[in-house]
């Protein structure tokens, strides 16, 4: 990280609110459910679909963590009748595992279920390495009696081929990415290239074992890559998809889609837009750039 982008990212704390949500306004689509479903259904009229995800983590009161399930029940019951192509990615610590893992789980159960009855998936999310074992704990135990969970794994973690390989032999569902959370180096390969380069070995891992893949990046060599694998493994259309984040390279998702594949885009919304901003500015220094020329008024050259 330059140091221009140190002091941005060290002096966020101290720009207005309003700065960085005219900046969140690109990457998530409001603070309503009605909201997030109009952004889908542009997405949809596009030929991408969706994972909508209820913004919220690290909870450590159980009435907010029932109340997220609450809400993505609701969140079904809104995909069902406004008939978008979205399912549904959750975030452990919002409902609940920083409290207690059986409490999480009976959540993430009830959402499995919820979703179940409509025919969706859910998408349940990887956060750091502090919850890595328990989100997967819920998810093997899980994904055999409702079948319509996925996971996530970093390729950034030094763990992340033996995961892929406890992952079940049939109906495993994947989303790779590179990974966002700050870990030490213990755990987590370090050199950007070492991360692309477990990025393409884990993805060769899950295409030969059989797994669905969600191929998460915006990195265009891994992209490049990617596809030479699916070509190289004659994957079927229906066996992988790509995930983008709202807002993030449009021209490489239109690119992808103008080659046939299946894409999906993160699309998160609900009132807690100004933390989850706020970290992600802190996890990628030139978002962060760019709040600060807004608030300078610069414009970018």
């Amino acid at each position: 990280m330059s140091l221009f982008g140190r002091l941005v990212v060290t002096t966020l704390p101290l720009v207005p609110k309003p700065i960085v949500g005219k900046v969140a306004a690109r990457y998530v689509a409001g603070e309503t459910v009605e909201a997030a479903l109009e952004e889908v259904r542009k997405l949809n009229a596009q030929g991408a679909v969706a994972t909508m995800d209820v913004l919220g983590e690290e909870v450590s009161e159980r009435s907010k963590a029932e109340a997220a399930v609450e809400e993505y029940i609701h969140l079904f019951e809104a995909i069902e009748s406004s008939g978008v192509d979205s399912n549904v990615s959750i975030k452990p610590t919002l409902l609940g595992l920083k409290i207690d893992d059986s409490f999480c789980r009976d959540n993430v159960e009830r959402i499995a279920s919820s979703a179940l009855e409509i025919g969706n998936f859910v998408r349940i999310d990887m956060e750091d390495h502090t919850c890595t074992d328990a989100t997967l704990r819920i998810y093997h135990d899980l994904q055999p009696k409702y079948g319509n969970l996925g996971v996530v794994f970093q390729s950034y973690m030094r763990r992340t081929l033996q995961d892929i390989e406890n992952m079940p032999p049939t109906g495993g569902n994947v989303r790779l990415c590179k990974g966002i959370y700050i870990e030490p180096r213990k755990i987590a390969w370090k050199g950007f290239e070492t991360v692309q380069h477990n990025f393409v070995a884990a993805l060769e891992m899950m295409i030969t074992r059989g797994i669905y893949a969600a191929i998460a990046t915006h990195d265009e060599y891994l992209v490049c890559a990617s596809v030479a694998l699916l070509e190289r493994y004659q994957v079927p259309r229906d066996r992988y998809e790509f995930q983008m984040l709202l807002g993030v390279d449009e021209q490489l998702r239109q690119i992808l889609l103008d080659g046939g594949h299946r894409l999906r885009v993160y699309v998160p919304y609900g009132k807690d837009w100004y933390p989850y901003s706020t970290r992600r500015l802190r996890e990628n220094p030139e978002m962060a750039i760019h709040v600060m020329r807004a608030m300078l008024g610069v414009r970018k050259e």
